[in-house]
């Protein structure tokens, strides 16, 4: 995977939350944890909002700009994810190849992580690997036994959140870290809360 790491020198307002579907309209949202559909069965989020601080929320966008430029287009599954629901799925799953230890604290609670696919012109997903959040190794970026199509739309999901700062998890095809993420602090303020203050 190549990485294309930029300097960064940041401004007060990146540290600020961010609504994506108000921010970057043009990516579709679907918050797969404010439904019982996603590996806990459970509703985790009260309202299906999706929240990142706005430096990387303003690089998702320039992510969705050069997809636009290809006929395609992003859906992301979640962003922002308050602390004690990382607790709670250590609770079920501890297992740090694909949850993270709430000691450490997730990219997803600084608001500096995101969970996304491809989109054709249609609005329709691209084929991946697997669904996304299935814990196994067929979910792992140097996985191969696949499809050429479904490792073709890996790489290329990959390629380009790389070229604007995103670095993939080995483990998760569709989970990205923003670059500077360590400067984000973790947060455990509850979703509903955001959506009443955030743009």
């Amino acid at each position: 995977m190549i990485l294309f790491l930029t300097f960064f020198e940041p401004d007060m307002s990146d540290f600020e939350f961010v609504d994506v579907e108000k921010y970057c309209p043009s990516i579709q949202v679907d918050v797969m944890y404010a439904s019982e559909n996603n590996f806990t069965g459970k509703i985790l989020y009260p309202v299906a909002k999706c929240f990142l601080r706005k430096g990387v929320a303003n690089r998702l966008g320039r992510v969705q700009k050069n997809l636009e430029k290809l006929g395609l287009g992003l859906k992301i599954f979640d962003g922002y994810r308050p602390h004690h629901v990382s607790v709670y799925f250590w609770n079920l799953i501890q297992d740090i190849r694909y949850v993270a230890d709430p000691k450490v604290g997730s990219k997803h609670n600084r608001g500096a992580a995101v969970d996304v696919t491809l989109l054709d012109g249609k609005g329709v997903e691209l084929l991946m690997p697997t669904p996304i959040d299935e814990m196994s190794v067929c979910a792992h970026r140097n996985y191969f036994d696949l499809s050429e199509e479904a490792i073709k739309n890996r790489a290329l999901l990959e390629e380009e959140m790389a070229k604007e700062g995103f670095i993939g998890l080995p483990t998760e095809w569709w989970h990205f870290d923003d670059q500077n993420w360590e400067i984000y602090p973790i947060e455990d303020v509850c979703i509903s809360k955001l959506s009443h203050a955030c743009v």
